[in-house]
């Protein structure tokens, strides 16, 4: 069924991945509501995109957030660290019962989500989908994707490859907020991650090659563990950018095009096991801030239309069918195994 409310609150829009955001809304048609705690900056924002609503709101005001909410069919919460803007926003949001969203890397925050809100979303109707963004959701779809007809796997290794990393200020603030142990799933159940992480040598594909990798596990951990019967799931990326990462020196992402993109390359490469087989997803794409825009609305867009039911606190593999999502993402380059069962 077609959405007759084409109103989305994006909470965190003068962002830089909340201008990504935006943008994408935008450029599908949609109306924007722009939102975030700070007023100047929604206005700066508002001569980038005139003609829509800026309402200032900040999480420790209830009846702000209620008010940035009004008449929205969805919200897209933009503004970390979400450790500390998730829980507030999507009180909000199941005060409107609109459908939340959020682009959240914070493995704790996802967890505090679902253990909070697991039913009370249930019962207000709407879905809640944290961590629909590069880090979360975009592994999430490609080992679901790759699962098909597997009820389960051995293990999922999660390989990411970055070129380069700038990190934006978003970026450094969340680092520095987020204190809490990393987690895999081990032995069946979330585990603390080994201290030193553990290192390896992964070939990915063209152009990085192969690379030495360090374990690194985000948000996609937590949402995987939520829906796919796996004892082992890790998540690694090789080194360079955790280099750039650390570096305080390290600029803010450059734009090198029109849409404000950087010229910044990334692979996800996921292999899955089981009973001896192997089955391989790989994705690649410029700027992993930018392309988390297509993939939060389209999620959003899936779940106002009706091509999504999903209601709860849900992972992008358990919302959303994993293959056609990632094929109606035209900037994401997606090599899957062959469906079981496909026409030759």
């Amino acid at each position: 069924m077609p959405a007759t409310n084409h109103t989305v609150a994006v909470f965190g829009a003068y962002g830089h991945t909340g201008r990504f955001v935006v943008a994408e809304l935008c450029r599908r048609g949609w109306t924007p509501i722009l939102s975030g705690r700070d007023a100047q900056r929604l206005a700066a924002l508002a001569l980038q995109f005139p003609g829509f609503e800026t309402r200032a709101a900040a999480i420790d005001d209830p009846q702000s957030l209620d008010r940035a909410l009004d008449g929205a069919a969805a919200v897209i919460n933009c503004a970390g660290p979400f450790l500390d803007t998730a829980l507030p926003v999507i009180d909000a949001a199941l005060r409107a019962r609109i459908h939340y969203l959020d682009l959240c890397a914070e493995q704790q925050a996802v967890l505090d989500v679902a253990a909070r809100h697991a039913e009370t979303a249930k019962q207000a109707g709407v879905a809640v989908v944290p961590a629909m963004a590069f880090y979360g959701g975009l592994a999430d779809l490609l080992a679901t994707a790759a699962l098909d007809d597997w009820p389960d796997a051995d293990a999922i290794d999660i390989a990411i490859a970055l070129d380069s990393w700038h990190p934006t200020a978003g970026t450094r603030l969340t680092g520095a907020r987020n204190h809490f142990r990393r987690l895999v799933v081990a032995n069946g159940s979330l585990q603390p991650l080994a201290d030193p992480a553990p290192t390896r040598e992964w070939t990915f594909p063209a152009p990085f090659g192969q690379q030495p990798v360090v374990a690194l596990p985000l948000s996609e951990i937590v949402t995987l563990s939520r829906h796919v019967r796996c004892p082992e799931i890790y998540s690694y990326m090789n080194l360079a950018p955790l280099g750039d990462l650390r570096d305080p020196a390290t600029p803010a992402p450059v734009p090198v095009a029109a849409d404000g993109r950087s010229a910044q390359v990334f692979a996800v490469d996921i292999a899955l096991r089981r009973n001896g087989d192997t089955r391989r997803a790989t994705a690649h794409g410029r700027d992993i801030y930018a392309i988390s825009a297509p993939l939060i609305v389209e999620a959003m867009q899936r779940l106002v239309d009706g091509r999504s039911t999903a209601r709860g606190v849900v992972s992008a593999g358990a919302a959303f069918d994993a293959r056609d999502f990632l094929a109606a993402l035209p900037d994401l380059r997606v090599c899957l195994p062959e469906r079981v069962g496909a026409s030759p």
